[in-house]
């Protein structure tokens, strides 16, 4: 079954607190003005933002149950909590909600970790979440200024950020940020 944009907005904010809600609703807003700047698909970014946190507020434990029980990447369960809503959303938006656009199911699975060859609907949504309006962590505005001519230097920049977040607070760094932010670099280099 396929589902409208508003049945899908209905559906997502009415599974999570209105301030996140407010969060999506900026991914939303600069995933489409990153799209156009940088020549993706606005309607792919709109609505893998519209569902990037789709799964954010379940309880952990529905979360490990829906990896463990559909076959879903069982590294996850070994790493931060934080990053397991990012599969089971991608998982759950074709499961339950008709979404069946791979590269749109990617930009969800991704937005939070990155991987190695990200698509431009990667980065864009991933790039989004760093920078909407809302954020405001130390660095996000170099990130903001980085995302006005660079995607690639703004997510290196975004995820140096979470890397050195994750180092001072002592806590283990998921293995595919480190080898997308080095892909990205790979990526710089050869294109210059």
């Amino acid at each position: 079954m396929e589902y409208a944009r508003e049945q899908l907005i209905e559906i997502v904010s009415g599974q999570m607190p209105a301030k996140r809600w407010k969060h999506v609703e900026g991914v939303m807003e600069t995933a489409v003005v990153l799209a156009e700047r940088y020549g993706g698909d606005k309607e792919k970014a709109d609505l893998a933002a519209l569902l990037h946190d789709l799964a954010k507020f379940w309880p952990i434990e529905r979360q490990e149950a829906v990896l463990r029980d559909n076959g879903l990447n069982p590294e996850l369960l070994q790493h931060d909590k934080q990053l397991l809503h990012a599969e089971v959303g991608a998982f759950i938006s074709q499961r339950d909600y008709g979404i069946a656009d791979p590269e749109v199911l990617d930009a969800i699975r991704y937005h939070t970790s990155g991987r190695v060859g990200m698509t431009k609907l990667d980065k864009i949504v991933c790039l989004a979440d760093y920078i909407e309006p809302g954020r405001d962590f130390p660095g996000v505005g170099r990130i903001r200024e980085l995302a006005e001519h660079s995607l690639e230097e703004a997510l290196i920049a975004g995820f140096d950020s979470t890397i050195s977040f994750l180092l001072e607070k002592g806590k283990a760094i998921f293995p595919l940020t480190v080898l997308a932010r080095n892909d990205l670099i790979k990526e710089m280099r050869s294109s210059q």
